[in-house]
């Protein structure tokens, strides 16, 4: 029996489930799994509170372009068909408008790439001289312990 990782079941039942309602026999070619079990993970996944179920963001994305022009009443109902609320709609909105608003943010700058360079070759060469005391330090060790053996106990001397 297969087991699967409770991530991968949350992103499967995620695409068994509205806003993208996969279905069940499509993903069960697409993913190789059993028919049954798709069918089982989906009514736990219906049994829990509306609250409980995880959006994917695919499934963001799509829930902000359909209400985009909706006036209020009809993002409200559109919010209550589906469960959510309409300050989550929001919150969704707010964090797509964050993450496109930056985008240069988030590469690094030529100079950060060169001095991330010279910190990463600096680390290893100090993983290098800490490897090679150890190693070193090893040898002693087992050098002082056939020294031992050799001549004794107290030959320390």
């Amino acid at each position: 029996m297969a087991r699967y990782s409770k991530e991968f079941k949350q992103m499967v039942v995620a695409r068994l489930l509205p806003p993208e309602s996969c279905p069940l026999e499509r993903l069960s070619k697409e993913l190789g799994i059993n028919l049954a079990t798709l069918e089982r993970w989906r009514a736990e996944a219906l049994a829990l509170p509306q609250a409980a179920r995880d959006w994917s963001g695919a499934g963001r994305l799509e829930a902000l372009v359909v209400t985009a022009a909706m006036d209020e009443s009809a993002k409200s109902a559109w919010c209550r068909e589906k469960g959510l609320y309409p300050r989550e709609l929001e919150s969704w909105r707010s964090t797509a408008i964050e993450a496109l608003a930056k985008p240069g943010e988030a590469r690094a700058t030529p100079q950060q790439t060169r001095e991330d360079k010279q910190r990463i070759r600096k680390l290893e060469r100090e993983i290098n001289r800490k490897d090679k005391a150890l190693a070193e330090t090893a040898a002693l060790l087992v050098l002082s312990k056939k020294l031992t053996e050799v001549f004794g106990e107290g030959a320390d001397a």
